[in-house]
């Protein structure tokens, strides 16, 4: 069998500030990490839905020979990816996957390719682990559940990291706020949270600019659905059986408003059209179809299939304006109001508390086009309703890109976070913007902080309903309450 080299685990000389006492034994871990691959050499034969262990697999090119790499299944079906750096640091970034992707199994290429996505991670000395979660389909509790399941994963086989990062972009971030309020009060579980171009607003607002797209866009097009077609609620997304394919919903958009052709090419009707559209929902025009697509069928599977078709949206008081006849829109939309019960099912699962007991640190894109940097406004407003302002430090880019930002800010912001959790040395925005071109220097990938930026409030941005100005979306008192209703949320 060949034998790798064992981890180097640097030993602690400074106790944490964010952890209750924990102590490590990096000799236990090594023993245990090569007890693993004795095990894994002489795996029995297992069946394909049955959990199976760390086993080692090839790593991504960006690694080869920096690292051994082992995927897995965990015990609820979730595929997972792990990391160990040849050169290890002794801590772990345990990452929580955007999406929502709406396959209904679980896809072992998600967490191998953000592995790769985010290989400047494990470049620079920290394990991984991340999990492509047991099913598709939105459940942001459920991915919280498999994210823990994967930190517990690690550390049965390689034994306790010195710490642990929680890293979470997009609905990851999400999903990864959610991990740290659920799990991270458990001494020794995590010791920082990273978010990046994160879906902070929650699920019972986050969404609602999408909302809007879905209703102004029908009032606009009126070809989804067709006249001829079964007509349903706009809020459903796509009726439960329709077949419509994202190729189909591009070519409807392209018949509506030429979105995608030369201004020249476009007909006077459909340039109208788009500008309307564009100027009552603030979405950028090169984001219109990604957007109009979660309006659609991540709607369908939040409503159809995962709120037995109950509507947890609003636009009830919510006035549009911007198009060239705000009083015809605003005449002509559809309204449609939330089910209780409904927006309280979604809120459950996706909203956020602000209740957390560690360093915060998120990194956004002033232009992502995709979760607006306004999202960090809701999160600074919820972490202050929670008393945990003091728990977040916020930084921001001149990029203009949701699924990726450059490597040397990925590098810039977990050592910020270690540094922080290790010492109680919080960043701060310039000193993240000095510390970058340093960094830069191993990834060239440049550095584009912008200390000065302050985001706009959120209701600038999407337009509020009654109550929407108020946070945390969901209070502590709620979360508790809520969670002794039977079936409450969206189920795993």
């Amino acid at each position: 069998m060949q034998q790798h080299p064992t981890p180097r685990v640097p030993a602690r000389t400074t106790a944490p500030l964010y952890r209750r006492g924990r102590r490590r034994s990096a000799l236990v871990a090594a023993l245990l990490a090569t007890a693993l691959l004795t095990t894994v050499a002489h795996a029995p034969v297992v069946r394909a839905d049955a959990p199976t262990a760390p086993t080692a697999a090839d790593c991504p090119s960006a690694l080869a020979g920096k690292a051994r790499c082992y995927t897995g299944r965990d015990a609820q079906g979730a595929h997972y990816a792990i990391a160990v750096p040849t050169r290890w640091n002794g801590s772990l970034v345990v990452h929580a996957h955007g999406g929502p992707d709406l396959g209904e199994a679980s896809d072992p290429a998600r967490s191998t390719g953000d592995l790769e996505r985010w290989a400047v991670m494990v470049k620079e000395g920290y394990a991984w682990a991340g999990s492509s979660y047991r099913r598709g389909g939105y459940g942001t509790r459920m991915a919280a559940a498999d994210t823990e399941s994967v930190r517990r994963v690690f550390a049965d086989r390689f034994g306790t990291p010195g710490r642990t990062y929680l890293h979470g972009q997009s609905w990851g971030g999400n999903v990864a706020a959610k991990v740290a309020e659920t799990y991270g009060r458990k001494p020794g579980a995590y010791d920082g949270v990273l978010l990046t171009n994160g879906v902070l607003g929650g699920g019972s607002r986050g969404y609602d600019y999408r909302v809007d797209l879905r209703v102004v866009y029908q009032y606009y097009c009126g070809n989804h659905p067709r006249p001829t077609e079964p007509r349903y609620p706009l809020w459903q997304g796509l009726r439960p059986d329709s077949t419509m394919t994202a190729a189909g919903l591009r070519s409807r958009l392209r018949e509506c408003t030429g979105f995608d052709a030369d201004p020249a090419a476009r007909t006077p009707l459909q340039q109208r059209n788009l500008e309307d559209i564009l100027a009552v929902t603030g979405i950028p025009e090169r984001a219109l179809e990604s957007h109009l697509r979660f309006a659609t069928f991540t709607f369908r599977d939040i409503v159809s299939t995962r709120l037995g078709g109950r509507n947890p949206f609003s636009n009830r008081g919510v006035r549009y304006a911007g198009s060239h006849d705000d009083r015809a829109l605003n005449a002509g939309v559809e309204r449609f109001a939330a089910d209780p019960a409904a927006r309280r099912d979604l809120s459950f699962d996706s909203d956020l508390t602000g209740k957390v007991d560690l360093p915060v640190l998120t990194l956004h894109a002033v232009d992502d086009p995709t979760a607006f940097v306004e999202h960090e406004s809701a999160y600074r407003s919820t972490l202050r309703g929670a008393g945990r302002a003091h728990l977040l430090v916020q930084s921001f880019t001149r990029e203009s890109e949701h699924s990726g930002l450059s490597d040397a800010e990925y590098a810039t912001s977990i050592a910020a976070l270690d540094r922080w959790a290790r010492t109680g040395h919080r960043p701060t925005p310039r000193s993240l913007a000095a510390a970058c071109p340093a960094v830069d220097r191993a990834y060239g990938t440049g550095c584009f902080y912008d200390p000065a930026f302050t985001p706009a409030p959120y209701a600038s941005r999407v337009l509020p309903r009654p109550g929407g100005h108020h946070w945390p979306a969901l209070t502590a008192g709620q979360e508790r309450a809520w969670s002794r209703i039977d079936g409450v949320g969206i189920a795993p």
